[in-house]
């Protein structure tokens, strides 16, 4: 089969890969790629700009499933699913860790479950409920999201980040309060915000938004911090923290069980089974985040998410462009 790889550092290649051909488990599940998207900071950071290669990329994919082990209950062969992936013509999964994609959802639609599905967490776990206010710093793909999803839950939603691209994407998403800077003329006042979603990595963000959530407030850490950004010391967070009883925390996608449990209020696959339905129901709006290309352009795809030359924060490749 056909996978797109890195094969050294800023060298993206779609190559021909042996196909595993041991027989399916009973309760798992084969198909043929439709679309994978990328994640524009984990697969560039993490991969891209890497130092050990080779290295098989993926974040997201929805697939048609072709073959079924004995014990996959409902979902059966031409069925359309979402789960996680890499670039590659065909997926293996285990049937519970994929969700039927809603009929009618178009393919390139329904895979940004999985970039909603990454702010839903803190969603889950926050102590602020709607309609608090919520701020959120970074407005790439997930931050962006971020945004839709807890406006979309009746919380108040300021939207802020420096590139004035990212902005009007985010006004084309629907978002309303989208600012360039918390400083900016119309300046955010201290204490105005119960929760912050900082997506950007930025310990300024951090910093910033520490100042701006409210006595007890939570600054949850959603965005990674690939490298130093600022002078900035620890010292000027941790006052910050300390003086205005700030809880700084984590923003780790995996902080609720993968599947449903006894005694857990919420799970993944929950989570990607809401995202699904807000995105059939039109209620998220994802067009403006992505543009579509053929897998044979993964090496442009990819240098263009690096320098921001192309027109969407993050992109899709179509399988069928084969």
């Amino acid at each position: 089969m056909r996978q797109i790889v890195f094969t050294s550092e800023k060298t993206a290649e779609l190559l021909d890969v042996p196909t595993p051909a041991e027989p399916l488990g009973p309760r798992e599940i084969r198909g043929r790629t439709v679309v994978s998207l990328t994640s524009p900071g984990t697969e560039l950071n993490w991969a891209y700009l890497g130092s050990s290669f080779p290295v098989h990329p993926g974040y997201a994919c929805v697939f048609e499933v072709e073959e079924c082990g004995p014990e996959t209950g409902d979902i059966q062969a031409g069925a359309l699913v979402f789960g996680q992936g890499n670039h590659a013509e065909f997926q293996r999964a285990m049937c519970d860790d994929v969700v039927p994609v809603p009929n009618g959802l178009k393919s390139e639609i329904a895979v940004f479950a999985r970039l909603m599905a990454v702010s839903m967490s803190t969603l889950n776990t926050a102590a602020a409920h709607a309609p608090a206010r919520v701020l959120v710093t970074g407005l790439g793909p997930v931050g962006n999201l971020a945004a839709q999803v807890f406006a979309r839950c009746g919380y108040r939603v300021t939207a802020v980040d420096p590139i004035q691209s990212r902005r009007e994407t985010a006004l084309k998403t629907g978002l309303k309060d989208v600012r360039s800077g918390i400083g900016e003329a119309g300046a955010i006042p201290s204490e105005s915000f119960s929760l912050h979603l900082e997506c950007s990595g930025h310990e300024q963000a951090v910093l910033d938004g520490c100042r701006c959530v409210c006595k007890r407030g939570e600054v949850v850490l959603i965005g990674v911090p690939w490298k130093r950004h600022t002078d900035l010391t620890a010292a000027e967070i941790l006052h910050a923290v300390f003086h205005r009883y700030i809880v700084l925390r984590s923003g780790w996608e995996w902080e609720i069980p993968k599947q449903p449990v006894d005694f857990a209020h919420h799970s993944i696959i929950d989570n990607y089974r809401a995202a699904l339905d807000w995105l059939a129901e039109g209620s998220i709006c994802v067009g403006p985040l992505a543009g579509s290309f053929a897998p044979s352009k993964a090496q442009d795809v990819y240098q263009g998410l690096l320098d921001r030359s192309l027109p969407t924060p993050t992109a899709l490749f179509d399988w069928r462009l084969l």
